[in-house]
C-alpha cells in the first residue's frame, strides 16, 4: 500500500473515532433537553412498579427511576414512567423511547451481549421459588419429593423445576396448563400441591389470596434471577450514572444515612468518608457535570436502599430482604467506592 494511501486511512479511523467520541454522552444531554428520565417499568407489578389510586407510580423499580432522576436533576419527581410488556420493553429501549428499564428484568449474556443493550448494575436479587400449600405441613423444599406442580407447559419455569428435582434427586410431577393465570387458578383450587414462579410473582399471589396464611413460600431458590438497570450501549457516561444512582442508595444504607436523619448529619458529621459521599469536601459528580450534592439529594428525595425496599416489596409483598441486605450482614449489595 502507498504512503498516501495509508495516511488517507489513518486520517479516516481517526476522524471516525473523534466522531464516536462526540457521541459519547448523548444520552444524558438529551435527558438534559426533555426535562425528565424517561424510564421503562412494568405494566404494574405490586411492590415493584404500579400506579395508585392518584396514578403515582410506586414500588422498588419506580424508586430507582427516581433515584437517577434526583442524580440529574436534583428532583425526584422529573421521570416519565412509561409502561412496557415483556414483549416491548426492549423495543422501547432500543428505539429511544426510554431512557433506561427498570423492571423485573433478568439479567442474562444474551441480553448483555446480543440486543445492543448495556447492564448497567444488578439491583434486586431474587429468583424461581416455591409456593406451597399450608395444609401439606412442609417447610423446605426437600420436603417435595413426590409432588405436583401445576406449570405453564413447556415454559422456563417448567424446565428449571425438571432441571433441580434431577438436581436434588427429588421425584414431582408437573400438571400443565396453557397461561399463568390458569395455573394460579389450579393452584388455589387446590388441583395441585405447588407452583413455581420467580419470588416477586409468588409473594403477590400469596398476598392476592383469599387466606395468605394459608400458604407457604419455601425459603430455597430453584434458579437465581438478578435484576438490575438495562441502557443502551455506546453511552458509558450514562451507563455510569445510572449504575452510580443506584450505589448512593446502597451506600447510604450502609453508612446509615436515610431520609429522615441525612439533612441532620449533613450538618453535623465529621467522618470523612460521609462528608465526601454528601460533597461537603469534594465533588465526586464532576465528570457528569453533577452539583457536588447529588448523592445527598437521592438520600434526602428517595431514602437508602432499606427504606425503598421495605416501602416496596418489603410492606406490599411481605417479601424478606434476603440476599438484598448489604454485604456487612450477609447479603450481596455492595457498592464501589467513592473516591
Amino acid at each position: 500500500m502507498r504512503d498516501w494511501m495509508k495516511r488517507l486511512l489513518a486520517g479516516a479511523m481517526l476522524t471516525g473515532g473523534l466522531a464516536a467520541s462526540a457521541q459519547a454522552g448523548t444520552t444524558l444531554d438529551a435527558v438534559r433537553r426533555n426535562g425528565v428520565v424517561s424510564c421503562g417499568v412494568s405494566t404494574g407489578l405490586a411492590g415493584m412498579s404500579q400506579p395508585d389510586a392518584n396514578g403515582v407510580w410506586r414500588g422498588f423499580d419506580a424508586d430507582i427511576c427516581r433515584a437517577v432522576a434526583t442524580a440529574v436533576f436534583g428532583d425526584a419527581g422529573k421521570v416519565r414512567f412509561v409502561a412496557t410488556t415483556a414483549a416491548t420493553r426492549f423495543t422501547a429501549l432500543q428505539s429511544g423511547e426510554v431512557d433506561m428499564l427498570s423492571r423485573t428484568t433478568a439479567l442474562t449474556v444474551a441480553r448483555d451481549s446480543q440486543m445492543g443493550l448495556t447492564i448497567t448494575v444488578p439491583h434486586f436479587f431474587t429468583g424461581q421459588g416455591i409456593l406451597v400449600h399450608k395444609r401439606l405441613n412442609i417447610t423446605s423444599a426437600a420436603q417435595l419429593d413426590g409432588a405436583t406442580f401445576c406449570a405453564t407447559l413447556a415454559s422456563e419455569i417448567e424446565r428449571n423445576l425438571a432441571d433441580w428435582a434431577r438436581q436434588k434427586n427429588i421425584r414431582i410431577t408437573t400438571v400443565p396448563f396453557d397461561t399463568p393465570p390458569n395455573v394460579l387458578a389450579a393452584f388455589q383450587a387446590g388441583r395441585c400441591d405447588a407452583i413455581s414462579n420467580d419470588m416477586i410473582n409468588l409473594s403477590g399471589n400469596r398476598m392476592a389470596s383469599p387466606n395468605p396464611q394459608d400458604l407457604v413460600l419455601l425459603p430455597e431458590l430453584v434458579f437465581k434471577e438478578p435484576h438490575g438497570v438495562l441502557v443502551r450501549n455506546g453511552d458509558p457516561e450514562w451507563a455510569a450514572l445510572t449504575r452510580w444512582a443506584v450505589f448512593a442508595l446502597i451506600q447510604a444504607e450502609e453508612m446509615g444515612l436515610t431520609s429522615a436523619n441525612v439533612e441532620q448529619v449533613r450538618a453535623t458529621t465529621q467522618d470523612p468518608k460521609i462528608r465526601r459521599f454528601l460533597g461537603l469536601t469534594e465533588n465526586v459528580g464532576t465528570g457528569w457535570g453533577l452539583p457536588a450534592s447529588w448523592a445527598y439529594e437521592v438520600v434526602r428525595q428517595v431514602g437508602n436502599y432499606g427504606e425503598v425496599f421495605e416501602r416496596g416489596p418489603g410492606k406490599v409483598l411481605g417479601m424478606e430482604r434476603g440476599p438484598n441486605r448489604l454485604w456487612t450482614e450477609g447479603g450481596m449489595l455492595m457498592s464501589w467506592l467513592w473516591q
